[in-house]
């Protein structure tokens, strides 16, 4: 489902013109109080997606002899046509396509395990494990058996 608006018309920020849509008239002097020059906005009769919208202010001339404005609407309108688009230039390969692919890991055997295990109790010194420290109770027990 695509969105739908009731209000579309186009405005000039930065000295470019460009579509705009809304859902209310109060869009208005949020783009102004944002520093756009020319807004014009119109409510439409009902709510339109934003490439039916464009298409109607092509058809009825909404910018009236302002070729920059007018511009801008058939910019919008191509951009969202369904119609086929020029083909893109060629891009550069990102940086993930240059990297080599990483193998998956393989499955995991008995055979597997058993060479790692072999490779460990070679050259390999394995630490010896610490004495665990004493609990709180056994010292406690050592304590008591203490002479005194």
């Amino acid at each position: 489902m695509s969105k739908t608006f009731t209000h579309v018309g186009y405005s000039k920020l930065n000295g470019q013109y460009k579509a705009r849509f809304a859902n209310d008239a109060l869009r208005v002097k949020v783009l102004e109080k944002g520093g756009h020059e020319d807004v014009q906005i119109e409510a439409l009769l009902e709510p339109m997606t934003k490439e039916d919208a464009v298409a109607y202010l092509v058809k009825i001339d909404f910018a009236k002899g302002n070729p920059e404005a007018q511009a801008a609407l058939e910019a919008e309108l191509d951009k969202r046509s369904d119609a086929p688009k020029a083909a893109k230039k060629e891009q550069k390969p990102t940086k993930e396509a240059k990297k080599p692919k990483k193998e998956t890991p393989k499955a995991i055997t008995i055979e597997s395990i058993k060479a790692k295990a072999i490779v460990a109790n070679g050259d390999i010194e394995i630490p010896q494990v610490a004495e665990r420290e004493k609990t709180r109770a056994e010292i406690l027990a050592e304590l008591d058996d203490a002479p005194y």
